[in-house]
C-alpha cells in the first residue's frame, strides 16, 4: 500500500479538528497520515493536534507556525516538509469538515491513472450546501467560471481545495515560484499543474457548510483572487510540460 499524507491548515478549528482527525485515522483504507500546520490559533488547535499526534503512533504530525500567515504559505510549508519523507501521495483538505473524508478512497484510486485528483462541487454528482445563501452559490460559481474561462482550464471547480496529487507530479511543481495566498492559491495550483502538463480527474463532492468556526473567507481574499488570475497568464508563460515518472500503483 502507498502512503498517503494529508495536509490540513489549521487557525481556530477547535470544534471541528478532533472529529476530522479521527475519521481520518478510521479510514481502513488507504491508511492516511496526517500533517497539522497551525498558524499560532489561540484557541488551542495546536494543542489538540499534539494530543492526536501523542496518541496515533506517529501517524498525525504538527508543523507549528508563528502566526496567521495564510493558506498558501501553509500548504507550501506542508508540501515541502511531507516531500521529504517516503509518502507517495499528497492531500490537502480543509479543517471546517466541509470535504467529505469518505471521498478520499476513491480520490485515491484515481491516481492510478491521473496526476491530480480533485473533490469537486461543479461535476454531474457534486453540489454545495443547500443552506448556502444565493449570493454565496453564485459568487462560487461565477469565481469557477472566471478563472477557468480566462486561464482556460479544462476543470470545472477551480478554487476547489479537496486534492490528491501523486508525490512525482507535486515534486516537478515550481513551488518556489508561487506566492498567492487565501483562495487564489487553489487556482493557481491548478492552473500551473495544467502548465505542467499533468492529467486531472474530478470526483463529484457534496460541500459542507463549517457547523462551527468562523469562514475565512472576505472581500479582500475575494479582490485578490480576481487580480491574481490575470497575474497567473503572465507569470507562467515560460512553463511548459514535463515529462513524469511512470505511473504508480494506488490500488
Amino acid at each position: 500500500m502507498r502512503q498517503l499524507t494529508m495536509v490540513i491548515p489549521v487557525y481556530n478549528e477547535a470544534e471541528n479538528l478532533p472529529i476530522l482527525l479521527r475519521d481520518l485515522l478510521a479510514l481502513p483504507f488507504p491508511k492516511v497520515n496526517i500533517l497539522v500546520v497551525d498558524d499560532a490559533s489561540p484557541d488551542g488547535s495546536g494543542e489538540i493536534a499534539e494530543q492526536f499526534k501523542r496518541e496515533s503512533g506517529n501517524r498525525v504530525d504538527v508543523l507549528h507556525r508563528t502566526g496567521k500567515l495564510g493558506l498558501g504559505t501553509a500548504y507550501l510549508d506542508g508540501f515541502r516538509r511531507i516531500l521529504t519523507t517516503d509518502a507517495q501521495a499528497i492531500g490537502q483538505m480543509d479543517a471546517d469538515l466541509s470535504h467529505p473524508v469518505d471521498k478520499i478512497p476513491e480520490l485515491y484510486q484515481s491516481l492510478a491513472f491521473n496526476d491530480v485528483a480533485i473533490g469537486s462541487r461543479y461535476v454531474p454528482g457534486g453540489s454545495v450546501d443547500i443552506n448556502w445563501p444565493l449570493w454565496r452559490k453564485w459568487l462560487s460559481a461565477f469565481g469557477n467560471f472566471y478563472a477557468r474561462t480566462i486561464l482556460r482550464l479544462p476543470l470545472q471547480d477551480v478554487t476547489g481545495g479537496f486534492k490528491l496529487w501523486r508525490r512525482e507530479a507535486l515534486e516537478q511543481l515550481p513551488l518556489s515560484r508561487v506566492h498567492s495566498n487565501g483562495y487564489a492559491f487553489q487556482v493557481e495550483m491548478a492552473y500551473i499543474a495544467h502548465r505542467s502538463g499533468f492529467t486531472f480527474t474530478e470526483i463529484p463532492i457534496y460541500f459542507a457548510d463549517r457547523q462551527w468556526g468562523i469562514s475565512k473567507m472576505s472581500l479582500k481574499i475575494q479582490r485578490e483572487a480576481a487580480i491574481r488570475v490575470w497575474q497567473l497568464l503572465r507569470e507562467y508563460r515560460d512553463l511548459r510540460p514535463v515529462n513524469l515518472p511512470g505511473e504508480a500503483a494506488y490500488h
